[in-house]
């Protein structure tokens, strides 16, 4: 990669309105994550809970698993009133920031001791809305670009994964240092997340809805499905070819696309890729104040740290994706992946050295970065513009799945199969990302043809 390469690359990054506006989003999806997972684990940490029980509250992500579910109907259903104002993305995407503003809220008011249910309620509130953001705000970034435009839906995967990382590291870390000082307890450090929330919902004011075909597609499907049911009744068939639209259409359509062997790998695929890495995630938080690190050096290792590389890597990722392909960057980053979580073992071995911490930090930012904005640009890529939000959701939820429900687990893994021996832990979590990668391999040829019909598609804009 020339220089000069590298700098029209940064060029564009920067000075392309569009990947600003999908950055902005990507903090404001990332940082929901801080307010449910790594706050909420240090809060239950420091209450006594157990570990266990700190896992199984990671269930309340569940809400992101299937949030395809109702993802069909973010494509179709216009808000009253806000559609006008904000057009159909930004409208649903600040419905759901104000419910999650006021679910927060809430959780600054809980005794968490007395009150574990109630704030378990919340949390998972603020996940649900949340999760229907991210519909919303998947479905704005794929709506933003052509599908010529390939550079570009590379470098928005770029954009969104480093403000994913903004939101939920560099922002991530401002309550474990507020959580250090002797005159602050947890409650109040969720006002001031709360208050950060606030701020984020300024990005959906000022964003620009992007013009998309999607309506006039969806219009002539309906169409075609009013005619195919030739109801006596006119409302039947128009309710029957609206509903055909809306929920059958979308996964039917993936199907068509991709074909079913395929399809079906290509889910396998999505859904065991970062099983390993969130099983590691989500228990880090525990090993790290376990293994004996304080709040302080978590926020400055595991959020800023870890934030600024995979930010910086993620942009540098997505220009080898361009360069070489993304399914190539989605072996080699799936490799690396598997063995970055070797050195926390070694930390789990060693005890807590800080630079053995750095290291850690330096190569798993590293090697998520990579992966992400893989992943992200691997999902875009297989969606229909009609149907962009239902589709990358359901491609997103079914990696979610492992992410969410299964790393629920992890407490219950590292407790009861492993008493307590981190080392063997991250060990496994190392080896779980090999399944995947094999699904990946047996449908490489039909990903290699839809990667170069969209390059031939862009050289011809």
């Amino acid at each position: 990669m020339t220089p000069s390469l590298m700098l029209n690359y940064f060029k564009m990054l920067f000075s392309d309105k569009r990947l600003a506006t999908v950055f902005g989003f990507g903090i404001a999806s990332g940082f929901p994550w801080v307010l449910i997972g790594s706050v909420m684990s240090a809060w239950l940490k420091d209450e006594g809970l157990s570990r266990s029980t700190i896992g199984l509250f990671g269930l309340v992500f569940g809400a992101y698993t299937v949030n395809f579910l109702w993802s069909p109907l973010l494509d179709r259903i216009k808000l009253p009133y806000l559609h006008a104002a904000l057009g159909q993305r930004r409208s649903w995407i600040l419905v759901c920031q104000l419910i999650a503003v006021c679910a927060t809220l809430k959780m600054a008011t809980l005794d968490i001791q007395n009150e574990l249910f109630l704030a378990a309620l919340c949390c998972f509130i603020i996940a649900l809305s949340c999760a229907t953001q991210d519909i919303a705000i998947d479905g704005f970034r794929i709506d933003c670009f052509e599908e010529h435009e390939g550079e570009k839906i590379t470098a928005a995967a770029a954009m969104a994964t480093s403000g994913w990382w903004t939101g939920y590291a560099l922002l991530g870390a401002i309550p474990f240092f507020l959580a250090d000082l002797p005159s602050i307890e947890w409650p109040q450090v969720y006002f001031v997340l709360a208050g950060i929330f606030v701020v984020l919902i300024v990005i959906t004011l000022f964003a620009n809805e992007p013009k998309t075909h999607r309506e006039q597609t969806q219009a002539d499907l309906e169409a075609r499905y009013q005619a195919r049911i030739g109801s006596t009744s006119g409302l039947a068939s128009k309710v029957g070819a609206w509903l055909a639209v809306t929920v059958i259409e979308p996964f039917a359509s993936f199907f068509k696309r991709n074909g079913f062997k395929t399809a079906l790998s290509l889910i396998l695929f999505i859904f065991l890729f970062k099983i390993g890495e969130s099983f590691l995630a989500r228990m880090s938080i525990v090993f790290y104040k376990e293994i004996g690190f304080s709040n302080s050096q978590i926020a400055q290792y595991s959020k800023l740290g870890s934030g600024l590389i995979t930010i910086i890597f993620a942009l540098l990722g997505s220009l080898f994706n361009q360069r070489y392909g993304i399914v190539k960057g989605l072996f080699i980053s799936g490799i690396a992946m598997a063995a970055s979580n070797l050195m926390f073992s070694w930390i789990a071995i060693s005890g807590p050295k800080e630079y053995l911490y750095l290291a850690a930090i330096i190569i798993d930012g590293f090697t998520q970065a990579w992966s992400l904005v893989a992943l992200v640009a691997f999902i875009s890529m297989l969606c229909d513009r009609a149907f962009s939000a239902t589709h990358y959701a359901l491609l997103a939820s079914i990696g979610s799945l492992g992410r969410t429900v299964l790393s629920s687990y992890s407490g219950v893994v590292i407790d009861d199969w492993l008493h307590g021996n981190w080392a063997l832990f991250f060990v496994i979590t190392a080896l779980m990302v090999l399944p995947s990668l094999l699904f990946l391999y047996l449908i490489r040829d039909k990903l290699y043809a839809v990667e170069a019909k969209s390059k031939a598609a862009s050289a011809l804009s």
